[in-house]
């Protein structure tokens, strides 16, 4: 029976590798997957999932006005699907999450989403909270904050590096601009 998992994760965790390594397992045994991206988070290329480390793979994209159920029906429908991967999930709307529930329970697809918990105000992405509610599993990806504790936020840093307090929800970027740290760390510059 397939089901819906969300691997979730402050940034700098692995979440893309993750994915990349499953769906990797999968085609090995010649299964066939279909990867997603947010079309917003063009940084290694449009219609690619990268990681830090190098790996990548090409992606199907999905904006705020996609409907999932129906471009994952159509191509399964050419080709029988054993697996959807999404990547950046925490940019999915409410009702692309409500669809790949859709996906798993009249499809029997399997999901695999893949995001951040949250934003830079530590406040969840719409994604990213429906995901935590419907998903069947729930994963945490761990990583570090430079204190040696387990990073769950991440801090969104300006030009002179300060950490940013409000401002949009999102603004892409990697090492650049955000900072995973632990919640100690993190309300000392964005809370206090």
């Amino acid at each position: 029976m397939a089901q819906l998992y969300f691997y979730y994760s402050a940034m700098n965790a692995g979440k893309s590798t993750s994915l990349l390594q499953s769906a990797y397992n999968y085609k090995e045994r010649g299964m066939h997957v279909v990867l997603f991206t947010a079309a917003l988070d063009d940084r290694f290329g449009t219609g690619v999932v990268a990681s830090r480390i190098g790996l990548q793979a090409e992606a199907q994209l999905f904006g705020q006005d996609s409907h999932l159920l129906e471009q994952i029906n159509k191509l399964n429908r050419q080709q029988r699907i054993d697996c959807v991967f999404i990547d950046e999930a925490q940019f999915l709307t409410k009702e692309q999450v409500k669809q790949l529930t859709f996906v798993v329970d009249e499809l029997n697809i399997p999901v695999l989403a893949y995001g951040l918990r949250t934003d830079f105000a530590g406040e969840t992405f719409e994604g990213s909270h429906y995901l935590l509610a419907w998903a069947d599993k729930l994963v945490e990806l761990k990583t570090v904050c430079h204190c040696g504790r387990k990073a769950n936020f991440v801090v969104r840093m300006d030009e002179q590096g300060q950490a940013v307090k409000q401002g949009a929800q999102v603004d892409v970027g990697g090492n650049d601009k955000y900072v995973s740290m632990c919640r100690l760390h993190f309300k000392q510059l964005v809370w206090e």
